[in-house]
């Protein structure tokens, strides 16, 4: 397929495999060798490229980042944050007068990073450079400079316009042309963000066979304000539903602050983290504990069912061939949610468990409860025991206590290389109790030091 885009300014064309990542292209066909294969799965960032599209500008993984995905939008390879007479980018500048750089290796994807939040006009570095990781520098002196370089004016050629595009057959532009070809092609790979489906191709060596892009589908990206819900389009990405959920609902804001990397959430669609049916997906136990409705389309029909009955058993979903998810549905409101990750690294890294809870409490007595894990089973799943426990029973340590075991009734966890079986029943039970002090204004958070 002929994929058109702007590279460092310049306007190409391409032919070749819709599966065909901008990382091997811009090393193999163009040399662009800036661009450096590190992990090959997205957690790195030294692959990082700028992508510009009607939405702005913002940091990418190009190993994860499939040529179709490019179509109508301008790329920045670190080659091209510098001037077109050489001269250097503000950060570039700020990097080499704060010492940002030693082996040089992931440098170039920091560089990257750090221009397009310049260009942004963004300051909360800790964030922007969480998916950019360095071995031999630390981070006080690349943070040192992005904090140099905020002041400095934005280089003239940062400002990409893209190209003209036509509208291509694996990209459709409507949810009503995607529908059309996924019944038309039930076997058929969807790819939104390709956060989980690149690895497929970089990692598991897969042919995906027939592939269809979402990312022109506009129709998918928007959040519809419903009175007291809130409609989220399959195709909304993290970054894109993080403000929301700032306004809305605080606690899963800051799981979502966690998901991935800033490159990551600027592809990751909802939809996807849903219907990829991952047991240790960060959405699942949010969704679940709000009593989320998902959206399904197959076709000219649409059906909805609730999230807990999504989820069937490990690699199987209530989704049928040629279906998708076209949308979730959350309460606006949720003053009680609350959202715990626990994993090894606070930033980018994966849920050994994930444990978000919803309780209503009236006159200090239960009278609803909607408890959910992931990583605590084959898929992501309500603690039902636990709830029944709760519900009547009068809000105090003492039931927190009691409905404690309860949590073996409802779950069996696996050991593997995040977490033990064992760290992860008795995690899940600590972060019952976590909630409860939680609600009752303690402050639980490791994050927060006094003296």
């Amino acid at each position: 397929m002929t994929i058109r885009f702007s590279l460092n300014g310049e306007t190409v064309e391409v032919d070749c495999p819709p599966t065909t990542t901008l990382l091997d292209w811009l090393r193999e066909d163009r040399e662009l060798t800036g661009t450096k294969e590190g992990c090959n799965e997205g957690d790195c960032g030294a692959c990082s490229v700028m992508v510009t599209d009607e939405d702005g500008a913002r940091a990418l993984n190009a190993c994860i980042l499939f040529m179709p995905q490019l179509h109508g939008k301008a790329v920045r390879t670190v080659e091209g944050i510098s001037g077109p007479l050489g001269e250097m980018h503000p950060v570039q500048n700020a990097m080499v007068e704060n010492h940002g750089s030693q082996c040089g290796f992931c440098t170039p994807g920091f560089v990257v990073s750090m221009a397009v939040a310049h260009l942004g006009g963004r300051r909360d570095h800790d964030d922007v450079l969480a998916g950019n990781l360095c071995r031999c520098t630390g981070y006080a002196p690349i943070v040192k400079a992005a904090e140099a370089a905020e002041t400095q004016p934005i280089p003239g050629w940062m400002h990409d316009k893209t190209p003209e595009s036509e509208t291509n057959l694996l990209a459709p532009e409507t949810s009503d042309a995607l529908a059309a070809w996924y019944e038309a092609h039930p076997d058929g790979t969807l790819i939104a963000g390709a956060t989980d489906v690149g690895l497929w191709v970089t990692k598991g060596l897969k042919d995906l066979g027939d592939v269809v892009f979402l990312h022109r589908c506009r129709d998918l990206q928007t959040i519809q304000d419903q009175d007291d819900t809130l409609k989220i389009g399959a195709g909304v990405t993290m970054a894109a539903l993080l403000p929301v959920l700032r306004k809305h609902h605080p606690s899963y804001a800051e799981l979502v602050r966690r998901y991935g990397s800033e490159q990551v959430r600027q592809a990751a669609t909802i939809g996807g983290n849903v219907a990829n049916g991952s047991p240790i997906g960060d959405n699942p136990p949010a969704l679940l504990a709000l009593g989320a409705t998902l959206h399904l389309r197959k076709g000219d029909t649409r059906r909805t069912v609730k999230t807990e009955d999504f989820f069937i058993e490990y690699g199987k979903q209530d989704r049928q061939p040629g279906e998708f998810v076209e949308a979730i549905t959350i309460p606006k409101s949720a003053p009680a949610l609350r959202c715990y990750k626990l994993s090894k690294r606070f930033d980018q890294d994966i849920s050994a468990l994930c444990g978000c809870f919803n309780v209503a409490i009236e006159n200090n007595i239960v009278t609803d409860a909607r408890i959910a894990f992931g990583g605590m089973a084959g898929v992501p799943k309500r603690a039902t025991s636990v709830e029944s426990g709760l519900i009547g029973k009068e809000w105090t340590e003492n039931t927190i206590n009691a409905v404690l075991p309860l949590f073996r009734d409802d779950f069996t966890p696996l050991s593997d290389m995040r977490a033990s079986a064992d760290y992860r029943m008795v995690t899940a039970q600590n972060l019952m109790l976590r909630y409860f002090h939680d609600l009752s204004g303690n402050t639980v958070s490791v994050l927060e030091v006094t003296s």
